[in-house]
């Protein structure tokens, strides 16, 4: 090989290892609020009071849409943290938080223990995770985005996704495992505990590769500056509205899609569609395994053909096939697995792309604020009611909630077609 290849095989060799470490809070949240939302079925009633499962569930739902309202607070706090201070210690701090919520509802007492102290327990535990995740996605983006070399970034933000992808088919495999080796009263009386405290142990394994990692030069850069602007959040109004209003719309169909294939459909599989948890959790682990591996292909492919089409065949396709994909959910596998496959593999068309679409709307300075902000703000509007109103829409109709994410995509269309196209773009 001659000395020019070397040089070219060592500008293109991937950092994994630094690539999963960013990646690795994100990861601990899908498979925290993954497991929260598949087991709620099973843990509704040992938090709430007995003899009414479908309130117990709905309590258990609150409290998952109330923990999401800390997530700005947390985005705006450690954004600016992030900012100012650097992204490494964002990152370790949300991971620290993140695992001890998860470890700290592992071990709580139930409501026949400690009567209602236990689902104020419950919520504080959520409070404390809601706020971690409201800097982890915006510091960790921001990490990828600056180290990344700009005709790469999309191959690089594909991780963010694989790792996280990856902890919520740990999460369902989970799932399926428990829910075909315990009955239902194992489950509901302490198998529920252990996914919880599983979260607790891959939380040390993030902190001990995120310590390993060195910051970036961007931030380095601009700290100083960053320090200096008196009313960061105002500025990303004043200063960058349509980045803002961009982030708001993708942001919005990207949470529904989330919550909707990873979290609320198991218990609507279950409940309104009468199909068995263990066939609901097999499907949906194909459709995981599919969302894994076309993350790094469509990375590279936004790297090659630019960010802005894929992200207009995602929310237009999702526009057209949800409410027909809704009609398929039942207790068939083969339904489920045509719903979890074509939605789960449309919506990879966004998040192999994720981290660079966010990072490269704001400047270096402002932009674990700005997306922390406004990410979050998106995230606990679209996403912590999700649940509840799947939930609550399936009392009225059984296709209505489908209804709403199919024209919250024909919005995220319309919105995706103001972005500027910024593959190969050098970072503010």
């Amino acid at each position: 090989m001659t000395e020019s290849a070397v040089e070219v095989s060592q500008r293109h060799r991937l950092p994994v290892r630094k690539l999963f470490a960013a990646s690795a809070g994100n990861a601990l949240e899908w498979f925290d609020w993954t497991i929260y939302a598949t087991f709620s079925i099973y843990f509704a009633s040992a938090f709430f009071p007995a003899g009414n499962d479908t309130l117990a569930l709905i309590n258990t739902f609150a409290t998952y849409a109330l923990a999401f309202f800390f997530r700005p607070l947390g985005g705006v706090l450690l954004g600016r943290f992030a900012d100012t201070r650097g992204r490494k210690p964002a990152m370790i701090l949300t991971i620290l938080l993140m695992a001890g919520g998860s470890v700290a509802i592992g071990l709580l007492p139930t409501f026949a223990q400690v009567g209602w102290l236990a689902p104020i327990l419950l919520l504080l535990a959520r409070v404390a995770q809601g706020l971690s995740l409201g800097g982890e996605v915006s510091n960790a983006s921001a990490y990828l985005g600056e180290i990344a070399p700009p005709e790469r970034r999309g191959r690089y933000s594909a991780f963010f996704y694989i790792s996280t992808g990856s902890a919520v088919l740990v999460a369902t495999v989970l799932g399926y495992v428990l829910a075909r080796t315990l009955d239902k009263a194992q489950l509901a009386s302490w198998g529920w505990r252990l996914p919880f405290l599983l979260g607790g142990v891959f939380g040390l394994v993030g902190l001990w590769l995120r310590r390993s990692l060195a910051e970036t030069e961007l931030f380095e850069q601009t700290k100083t500056k960053a320090r200096k602007i008196e009313r960061p959040l105002l500025t990303t109004l004043t200063h960058h509205p349509k980045a803002v209003g961009r982030l708001v719309g993708f942001t919005m169909l990207s949470t529904l899609c989330y919550y909707t294939f990873f979290s609320a459909l198991t218990s609507f599989a279950v409940k309104n569609r009468h199909a068995d948890a263990d066939t609901v959790f097999l499907a949906l682990s194909v459709g995981t395994a599919l969302f894994i591996a076309l993350q790094y292909p469509l990375g590279a492919l936004s790297d090659r053909f630019g960010r802005k089409p894929q992200l207009l065949v995602w929310s237009g396709a999702t526009a057209v096939a949800v409410v027909p994909l809704s009609t398929l959910i039942g207790p068939g596998v083969g339904g489920l697995l045509v719903v979890f496959c074509v939605g789960l593999g449309l919506y990879t068309a966004m998040t192999s792309i994720a981290p660079a679409i966010m990072s490269e709307l704001f400047p270096t300075e402002l932009r674990g604020l700005g997306i922390g902000a406004w990410y979050n703000l998106t995230v606990a509007i679209f996403g912590g009611t999700a649940p509840l109103l799947i939930t609550l829409f399936g009392t009225v109709s059984q296709t209505l909630y489908f209804w709403y994410v199919a024209v919250g995509a024909a919005i995220a269309f319309a919105v995706i077609l103001t972005l500027p196209e910024t593959k190969g773009s050098e970072l503010r």
